[in-house]
């Protein structure tokens, strides 16, 4: 038998990772691939983590730990989230899980009945529509363009509820676009959602250091917000620590409840070595992650700039994350004679095979007019990457 389930079947496999290894394999050829399709910082973790994480095995933390996580990390995230984000919350509100992406499954396959709606701003992180898929729910896309800066507004927000919402997944800042919510557009959308007092929101904030305004702002600072939030987060991100997978929720202790449930039945508690490394990045300097953030923000000012001299891109500038999202949609139709553009997946294909530079193309992000491209990388490959796309989308005609 060879019959995979209705459940799996359903779900379309990643974009990114799929890119990232097609980019690999050719790599793997000995081509020289310049890589912007991986959604991770290309810095080392910071040395005093690495430290507490050696320290942890010395120490014998081989055993599992609590389900949520232990006590001294949820303690540090409390800490955190009342120091960054003026929240108070108890450890017993905070449940840590492999990754920040488990930390959104689990919040989703808590709440979702089959047909329940969940709102999903697009573009979207790949994953949030087959997350609901996984539960039985239905996606509800709402379309926000380059001339919104991929933000959607209360008007679209309140358009788009009906009887069967079950909650509103906002990312901010964005993955894939880099766009930031300020306080008073997360004040717009929590007005309407005021009036519909059942709907959770869970607000993926993973990418709240790397941001480019000054301040983070979340959703459950809103009054009346805090108790009908889930914040997922992590440290993938701000501490260049994708591979130790930790993330936690943050939100009423019922959901949080059931999370752990749920965790205990499919996974148990995370990784414990990892855990001690991620409450070393909570309680030690900070330092490094400020200094990522400013090398990100140079690069985004790079790619930005040298965007914007590709004709046919239309380009907007990120507040946050390490992505660039340009329009594109100029060169469909076009050809080189061999290759004709017919979307964004093709053009990121064409891109791969003729530019050896990896993107993503955006329609697995909801997007189909955009490609995505991460700068996590260094200076000198973006500038080699832009020159490479500007002399391969040169020859379509």
């Amino acid at each position: 038998m060879t019959q995979v389930s209705d459940r799996l079947a359903s779900l379309s496999p990643s974009a990114t990772l799929a890119m990232s290894q097609k980019s690999n394999e050719l790599k793997a050829q000995g081509i020289d691939v310049i890589n912007l399709s991986v959604g991770e910082p290309d810095f080392n973790t910071p040395d005093h983590i690495k430290e507490a994480a050696k320290q942890a095995v010395d120490d014998n933390f081989s055993r599992y730990s609590p389900v949520p996580g232990y006590p001294a990390l949820r303690n540090a995230i409390v800490t955190k989230l009342k120091n960054e984000n003026g929240l108070e919350y108890a450890a017993t509100q905070i449940s840590c899980a492999n990754g920040a992406k488990q930390s959104v499954c689990n919040t989703i396959l808590v709440l979702v009945n089959p047909g329940d709606e969940v709102i999903i701003p697009a573009p979207f992180w790949v994953s949030y529509p087959e997350m609901v898929k996984l539960a039985e729910g239905k996606p509800v896309i709402v379309t926000a363009g380059i001339e919104q800066d991929f933000k959607i507004t209360p008007a679209q927000l309140e358009a788009a509820i009906t009887p069967k919402t079950k909650a509103l997944i906002l990312c901010s800042p964005s993955n894939p676009t880099g766009s930031v919510y300020s306080a008073e557009e997360l004040a717009g959308l929590a007005e309407v959602l005021k009036k519909h007092p059942d709907i959770i929101v869970i607000a993926d904030e993973i990418y709240e250091h790397i941001n480019y305004i000054g301040k983070h702002h979340s959703i459950a600072s809103v009054d009346g917000m805090k108790d009908r939030t889930v914040i997922v987060n992590g440290v993938s991100k701000a501490y260049a620590m994708t591979g130790w997978r930790i993330g936690f929720i943050a939100g009423p202790e019922w959901i949080v409840k059931a999370v752990n449930k749920l965790q205990g039945q499919y996974t148990s508690g995370p990784c414990s070595v990892s855990q001690k490394a991620a409450e070393a990045a909570y309680t030690g300097s900070q330092e490094p992650v400020e200094e990522m953030r400013k090398a990100f923000e140079r690069r985004r000012d790079l790619i930005v700039n040298l965007a914007k001299e590709v004709p046919g891109f239309e380009v907007n500038k990120p507040e946050g994350a390490f992505y660039l999202f340009p329009k594109c949609s100029y060169y469909y139709g076009k050809a080189d004679g061999n290759n004709t553009i017919k979307d964004a997946d093709d053009l990121a294909m064409y891109l791969l095979e003729k530019a050896h530079v990896a993107c993503v193309g955006g329609t697995s992000f909801g997007a189909p007019e955009c490609i995505r491209m991460s700068y996590a990388t260094s200076d000198e490959n973006i500038v080699e990457a832009i020159k490479r796309i500007k002399e391969a989308l040169a020859k379509l005609k």
